[in-house]
């Protein structure tokens, strides 16, 4: 972005491009006066689907600001061509996108019909599980109690008792 002279960046840390509220973009647009250049990375950052991008970018048009993407290297300049360009990229940049949620999903659905769990391993194995239903059956122990006796957060015993 250096090389791109751009005078204040803008990142939305954590946020995806498919949602439609995302802090640092709104504000980048909102601070563009007439004359100055929008510099994205990627043209897939800019919105969530092709109808976004482009309604994004037509507003910038109109307010009198430029576009320009450094990946895609777009030139709005070239008249109907450079939007025609714009348009298809935009479409593939959307193509990109439900390809990859799609190889995910299917990925995901591998996995489990295999018998995998995602995320992290249980805290809770067969044997403290045991331990937990055997403290709770006998009433002596607060739960409070029974958390620190096997070695686990509160928070973690409530999830496990609401599933038993």
């Amino acid at each position: 972005m250096a090389e791109a002279k751009v005078d204040r960046l803008y990142t939305d840390h954590g946020v995806s491009g498919t949602l439609a509220s995302r802090p640092e973009l709104d504000k980048a647009l909102d601070r563009l006066d007439r004359g100055d250049t929008f510099v994205v990375w990627k043209l897939d950052r800019l919105g969530r689907n092709t109808k976004n991008v482009l309604e994004v970018i037509e507003d910038l048009i109109d307010r009198g600001v430029t576009f320009r993407s450094l990946t895609e290297q777009i030139d709005l300049s070239a008249g109907p061509m450079g939007k025609a360009m714009l348009t298809i990229l935009a479409a593939f940049a959307e193509l990109e996108r439900a390809t990859m949620i799609e190889r995910t999903r299917a990925g995901l659905d591998a996995a489990k019909s295999q018998g995998r769990v995602g995320g992290r391993p249980s805290k809770v194995d067969a044997k403290k599980l045991a331990t937990i239903k055997k403290l709770l059956a006998s009433g002596e122990h607060s739960r409070a109690e029974i958390a620190s006796m096997t070695g686990i957060s509160q928070a973690t015993l409530y999830r496990v008792i609401s599933t038993l």
